[in-house]
């Protein structure tokens, strides 16, 4: 194999570390693909915790002792969460978002690769240092960002559905009660998609009352498993009190006004 020089393994091994968000490779493995010392490898991956630090690109993390080694941490610090739901906040602000009964389009960004990707950190960010063995969320709005969150976490993501399916074997119903209608709705999930004592973060894109949260909290007792999170990319202000006592939201929705097409969004992070 031809010898690959300095610029050449920052590329590679940096490309390697950010297509596998918080998964771990030993100093020996790049070793054996570039046929070089540990001390070299080293070298190249301080250079590039240095450039990542300094670009704000995320952070290179080294993990010490036999199982230790190196991963790419994709998250985002408060200021970037920050400019980022701001940003956010200026595109959904638009007349032409709002579609009759005063919801608001949001499909362009949610099934924007772009833009979802930098939702799934932004929501993995604020959950940073908790234990989490699934991202769970609802069909079908929540399922882009919920991968994301999930990509950026290194966790698998399970998808709770409305109605079984031919292929999920045995399920577990509940019934549970929207907040913002008192509607009775059903969702279901797979008696072996989640593992008893399981720690599960629920992830969706918007939240009025809390039902579908509070569904999801109840959901998850019948497995076992316990809630140990929520976040949303938008919340409501109004009903101030919700069905859940705690979660967290990337932006707030206040004083919607459907008839004149206006709007109150702000950043979370303000």
């Amino acid at each position: 194999m031809k010898k690959v020089q300095k610029n050449g393994r920052i590329g590679i091994i940096s490309s390697i570390l950010t297509d596998n968000p918080n998964q771990i490779f030993t100093l020996t493995h790049f070793c054996d693909v570039f046929d070089c010392a540990k001390s070299t490898i080293s070298e190249d991956i301080d250079t590039i915790k240095e450039l990542f630090q300094n670009y704000g690109l995320g952070t290179i993390e080294t993990v010490s002792g036999a199982a230790g080694g190196v991963y790419y941490n994709p998250l985002m610090s408060d200021e970037q969460i920050k400019t980022f739901t701001e940003e956010l906040c200026t595109i959904i602000d638009q007349p032409d978002r709002m579609i009759p009964s005063g919801y608001i389009y949001t499909n362009d960004l949610l099934y924007s690769p772009q833009i979802s990707k930098k939702i799934g950190a932004a929501l993995a960010s604020m959950f940073n240092g908790q234990h989490i063995d699934y991202v769970v969320t609802v069909e079908t709005k929540g399922i882009p960002i919920a991968l994301m969150t999930a990509r950026a976490l290194n966790k698998p993501m399970v998808v709770v559905r409305n109605q079984s399916k031919l292929t999920d074997g045995t399920v577990i119903y509940m019934n549970y009660i929207t907040g913002s209608n008192n509607r009775i709705k059903t969702m279901c999930l797979p008696t072996r998609a989640i593992k008893k004592d399981s720690k599960v973060l629920f992830i969706d894109d918007f939240m009025k009352a809390g039902g579908t949260a509070k569904g999801i909290l109840d959901l998850m007792q019948e497995f076992q498993a316990e809630l140990v999170g929520v976040g949303v990319l938008m919340a409501t202000k109004e009903p101030e009190r919700k069905l859940i006592d705690e979660f967290k939201t990337l932006v707030w929705l206040d004083n919607v006004d459907a008839t004149n097409k206006k709007l109150h969004i702000y950043s979370a992070f303000e």
